[in-house]
């Protein structure tokens, strides 16, 4: 995944300089990425990036030669309007479409200017004329800095394994850990599945000058958006109408072709509706699946045509199930063991969307910003597949989530749930575009702190703000049959009707009771997957793992070095693994973790 990566240290530069190659090289995935480093002996200062070709951050180090500053940028970076202005009377013949105004930023705001930008990013900052080194991120820490500290230096990378990569020692799992993974499908805090690698808070501002003294600083915390005055009904709807449109011009700017990931929800759709574009300017995909054409497919075909913006459909088919091992492993890697072997539908999938547009526009996290919507919750696995060491892990991290919950809804939905739970989704994402979302926007998270409680948990404003930026478009029902205005008797139908298809496609994918399975395996003559599946998904674990992937699955799951990790009960793991296989038990979320946790164990411990 595209990143930084480096050291600063008081160690021979001779050995920082091989430590620094050997980081580059573990973070090199793919042809597509470019790459260089930078450093300086006098400062200790040893620092590399991965960026896509031609995006944003791919113009690195940004240099002033006659001040003596650089600075080494990740991810994408917008500032608001007047400030651009400024820069654009200042600095005539500057590309704003990528980061080389950060430089003149810097000079004038001094290190303040980190707290200027919008966006998803991290960076690293030197000041030969100051001494000093600056290492910073975003205010919620999507783009990950992961750091490591002993008497020589410290080390960071937006990739644990490239830390991994330079000291074996660190290569071990931390089990407290590995139960929140378990229990809600991510590490919480800003600890990692290793015990001595942890993360850069977001919105850290730390600073180093000689001899090597750090100083741990914020820039940002969500206390100082979290006592805003609430926003009454109508007043709520006309800032939330004014930001949006306000901020939405931003992500549209890009010097590279740009794709719209489109499906038949509300917040890709709100974007279609005020995306002023010419016909056929933004190519549009959804992806789709083997069975029939999904909802989300059904409905963002009709959403495109009506903006008359092209649209295509990406399938996960046989062809991702053939190469399904290796992408499941890559994906693995790739994330650090963030992502689960699920990933490998994302990674082939956003393979096959760079090659329509390497710019991906999404509605990700609307319905977190916009709706409040709490997307993970602890959902431990079946305790009879580990021991009771690691049953205690796991009904431990009930308690700490519940200790992090405990605070402002959008304080937690944005500065907990979108770094910790989506970072996984959105690495593999990155690793193969570059993606943007208006709604994470700086502007429309601090305003969305002033929602009323019942509007922030309401689609209402979501459609009714569709409506007025394309009224034909707030006539189309959405995948789940949400409209803005009152729906007659037929609809109301259809739309129970498609509630009870979604539920029913999730209790036969994933939510089988083991009687359930019992039961489908005794009428398997019915291929009752052709009748549920494929309405609104796009793929199905747990028939895929019976079916296609069965050897794999018994490869991995079935193997001795599996079966002798300590932390798993053997004997239940065999028979839960044969009955899901022959189709008479359902263990898909149970299979996915362990098979998850046991290519960690292969690709980034062993």
């Amino acid at each position: 995944m595209p990143g930084i990566f480096g050291l600063i240290s008081s160690q021979s530069p001779e050995t920082s300089k091989l430590q620094l190659q050997t980081m580059l090289a573990t973070m090199q995935h793919e042809d597509f990425y470019h790459h260089g480093t930078y450093t300086n002996e006098l400062m200790g200062i040893f620092s590399g990036w991965i960026s896509h070709k031609n995006s944003f951050s791919d113009c690195m180090p940004l240099s002033h030669e006659q001040e003596n500053v650089s600075i080494i940028f990740s991810g994408e970076a917008f500032i608001d309007l007047d400030t651009l202005n400024e820069l654009k009377v200042k600095c005539s013949g500057i590309n704003f479409n990528n980061a080389k105004h950060l430089i003149w930023l810097y000079k004038k705001y001094s290190d303040a200017f980190i707290e200027m930008l919008n966006g998803w990013f991290s960076g690293i900052l030197i000041d030969l004329r100051l001494k000093k080194v600056i290492l910073f991120n975003d205010r919620y820490g999507v783009e990950r800095i992961y750091y490591y500290e002993d008497k020589e230096g410290f080390y960071f990378a937006s990739e644990a394994k490239a830390l991994l990569s330079i000291f074996p020692h660190l290569r071990q799992l931390d089990f407290a850990s590995v139960g929140e993974v378990l229990s809600f499908g991510c590490v919480i805090q800003n600890k990692t599945l290793f015990p001595s690698i942890k993360l850069l808070p977001g919105g850290s501002k730390w600073s180093f000058s000689k001899p090597y003294a750090l100083k741990k600083e914020s820039y940002f915390v969500p206390s100082q958006w979290e006592n805003q005055e609430t926003l009454d009904k109508d007043s709520y709807y006309h800032k939330l109408k004014e930001t949006f449109t306000t901020i939405l011009p931003r992500y549209l700017q890009s010097n590279r072709k740009m794709g719209m990931s489109l499906t038949g929800g509300i917040d890709a759709r709100l974007i279609m509706a005020w995306v002023k574009l010419p016909p056929g300017e933004l190519p549009c995909y959804t992806f789709g699946g083997l069975y029939r054409d999904c909802r989300d497919v059904l409905v963002a075909r009709r959403v495109a045509a009506l903006c008359r913006q092209p649209h295509e459909t990406i399938l996960a088919g046989n062809e991702l199930l053939r190469d399904f091992p290796f992408l499941a492993e890559k994906c693995v890697y790739i994330s650090d063991g963030t992502m689960d072997v699920s990933g490998a539908v994302e990674l082939f999938i956003n393979k096959l969307a760079r090659q329509i547009a390497p710019v991906r526009l999404t509605g990700n996290y609307g319905s977190e910003i916009v709706r409040g919507n709490i997307a993970y919750k602890p959902h431990p696995p079946c305790m009879d597949f580990f021991t009771p060491d690691m049953q205690q892990n796991i009904q431990n991290a009930s308690n700490t989530y519940a200790r992090e919950a405990n605070c402002n809804r959008m304080t937690f939905i944005a500065f907990k749930q979108v770094p910790w739970h989506h970072f996984a989704r959105l690495s593999i994402e990155q690793s193969q575009l570059s993606m943007r979302s208006p709604y994470l926007d700086n502007d429309l998270v601090a305003m969305m702190y002033r929602a009323p409680a019942d509007q922030l948990t309401s689609s209402l404003p979501s459609l009714k703000l569709v409506a007025e930026g394309n009224i034909d478009l707030s006539r189309i029902p959405t995948d789940k049959g949400l409209l803005y205005k009152p729906i007659p008797v037929a609809t109301r139908l259809h739309n129970t009707y498609q509630d009870f298809t979604t539920k029913a496609e999730y209790a036969y994918d994933y939510g089988m009771p083991q009687w359930m399975a019992f039961i489908d395996y005794i009428v398997k003559f019915m291929k009752l997957e052709r009748v549920f599946l494929g309405r609104h998904k796009f793929y199905h674990l747990r028939v895929w793992y019976r079916d296609q992937l069965a050897e794999y699955i018994k490869s991995i799951l079935l193997d001795e070095r599996t079966l002798s990790r300590p932390y798993l009960n053997k004997t239940f793991l065999v028979n839960a693994v044969n009955g899901h296989l022959k189709g008479y038990k359902n263990y898909t979320t149970e299979i996915t973790q362990i098979l998850t946790l046991e290519l960690i164990q292969r690709l980034l411990i062993e």
